[in-house]
C-alpha cells in the first residue's frame, strides 16, 4: 500500500489552503460537506491524524471517528428531513477510493430520489451552506 500523501485535498482543507463547508470540527474530526454530492445534505468526515484509509488507521482515531460520525449522521437525517442514509468508506482506488485520507461519506437517502452520479460538477455554494447550517443546528 502507498504511503500517506498529506498533501492531499482533505489535507489541504485541514491545513486551511481549500476553503469548506464546515459542519463540525473539534481536536480529532473535521466534517463538512461534500461539493460534489450523491444527494442534498451529504457530508463526509474525517479524521485529523493522517492516514491514507482504514487498512493504516491508528484504532483510537478509527474509533473515535466512527463515533463522531454516527452523531453527525443523526444530525444530517435530521436536518435534511432524509429518509434512510448511506454511510460509506473506501479503501484504495480499485475499491472506489479518489481522495487518500480516511474518511466517511453521510449519504442522506430520499425515497423515490436516486443518488446523483459524480460528474466532477461542483454544487451551489449558498445552496451548501444552508445545508451546514442546518446540520450544524441538528448538532446543537
Amino acid at each position: 500500500m502507498t504511503a500517506y500523501d498529506p498533501d492531499n485535498i482533505f489535507g489541504k482543507i485541514l491545513k486551511g489552503d481549500i476553503p469548506s463547508h464546515k459542519i463540525y470540527e473539534d481536536d480529532d474530526i473535521f466534517a463538512f460537506m461534500d461539493v460534489m454530492p450523491q444527494s442534498t445534505g451529504h457530508a463526509l468526515v474525517i479524521p485529523k491524524t493522517g492516514s491514507r484509509n482504514i487498512l493504516d488507521a491508528d484504532p483510537q482515531v478509527l474509533a473515535n471517528l466512527i463515533q463522531k460520525t454516527q452523531t453527525i449522521a443523526r444530525a444530517v437525517m435530521t436536518a435534511m428531513n432524509a429518509d434512510g442514509l448511506r454511510i460509506a468508506q473506501f479503501n484504495e482506488a480499485p475499491a472506489g477510493q479518489t481522495v487518500f485520507h480516511l474518511h466517511f461519506h453521510i449519504i442522506p437517502m430520499y425515497d423515490g430520489v436516486p443518488l446523483q452520479p459524480h460528474t466532477g460538477q461542483m454544487a451551489d455554494n449558498d445552496q451548501l451552506s444552508v445545508q451546514a447550517e442546518k446540520i450544524r443546528a441538528a448538532l446543537a
